[in-house]
């Protein structure tokens, strides 16, 4: 999208910034309603057959999903039209989604602050290397990186990580305060507790397994936010932060049941170009863009291929896969 367009771009997203507080409760309450009685129905039916709570664990699990993304639209102070009522949604939704309300806000909002920047990476959910480093850098480290970009390990290991241990202490937790920490831990604590007392020992690790499954989505999404072949990186001062907010975050198009179940997050473009648009905003906001604005979107194929990316080319500008490693020469025949 050229610059002349963003001003046009600009007007046609602010109308999608109005929040309305009865489709803010109705996502939010609605949400509630699936999570609830999908995560009973999974507990109480594992009991008789895995096989069939799975279409209930499954649910449970992008419920779980949808509650994370409204919290994180409560941290934007998007979803409601007050401030307090958002705050207070927020922290209502933070053992259920795992995550400090507080550390979350503060830690995404640094993330959004330092989007595309190479000099400041460590904002960013899903580390990435430069083709240069990955040159310059010997075999230890090029072994971590490996593994912990190959998707068998970031979305299962990374999930159970983030949410199980890391989010217990987040980054920047000092920093913020770890009061609301230690409160999240302890609501957290007494939810878990809840689920074993109702449900036994089984119920609590049939639990941590839909977790684990809500992570896993999330983290799926996380990666392909921001690593796909065409997006955004550069130093300051050539840093574009316009091309970093619409070209550096992708428009994933992976159905309208996928929309539903992650709460339309995965129009991530305009979230990050625009990020008052309440989530339940979001789907028809970027389909009702004008044909000179539309935006790039990813589907299916393009979604998994993304994965085979692993490094920034800074000379090309562009993700690209790992390089080939080469063998020893060849011995020229006598």
């Amino acid at each position: 999208m050229s610059d002349a367009a963003t001003p046009e771009l600009r007007r046609h997203l602010r109308k999608y910034t109005d929040k309305n507080d009865w489709l803010a409760a109705a996502s939010y309450f609605g949400t509630f309603a699936v999570f609830f009685p999908a995560l009973y129905l999974s507990l109480s039916v594992f009991e008789r057959s895995a096989w069939l709570a799975l279409p209930f664990i499954v649910i449970t699990a992008f419920a779980g999903v949808r509650l994370y993304v409204l919290m994180h639209d409560c941290g934007h102070h998007s979803l409601f039209r007050s401030k307090r009522a958002n705050e207070i949604a927020g922290h209502v939704l933070s053992p259920f989604a795992l995550t400090p309300f507080r550390a979350m806000q503060y830690n995404h909002n640094m993330h959004h602050a330092y989007l595309g920047n190479l000099d400041h990476r460590e904002t960013t959910e899903i580390y990435t290397m430069t083709l240069k480093e990955w040159n310059e850098a010997g075999f230890g480290k090029r072994l971590y990186y490996r593994l912990y970009r190959n998707p068998l390990v970031l979305i299962p290991v990374g999930a159970v990580w983030t949410y199980f241990f890391a989010y217990r202490w987040p980054q920047n937790t000092a920093r913020i305060g770890a009061a609301g920490v230690v409160m999240h831990n302890i609501a957290l604590a007494l939810w878990l507790g809840a689920i074993w007392w109702g449900f036994g020992w089984q119920g609590l690790g049939v639990f941590l397994g839909i977790a684990a499954l809500s992570g896993m989505i999330g983290v799926f999404l996380v990666y392909l936010q921001h690593n796909f072949e065409e997006t955004y990186w550069d130093r300051k001062p050539d840093l574009d932060f316009r091309r970093a907010t619409l070209q550096g975050s992708s428009c994933l198009n992976l159905g309208w049941l996928w929309d539903l179940g992650t709460g339309n997050i995965a129009y991530h473009d305009i979230h990050h170009f625009m990020p008052a648009i309440p989530s339940y905003r979001l789907r028809k906001c970027h389909f009702d863009l004008p044909p000179e604005l539309e935006m790039p979107r990813i589907g299916w194929p393009q979604a998994l291929r993304s994965f085979r990316l692993k490094l920034w080319d800074e000379d090309r500008e562009r993700l690209v896969p790992f390089p080939k490693e080469r063998g020893p020469a060849p011995i020229p025949a006598e």
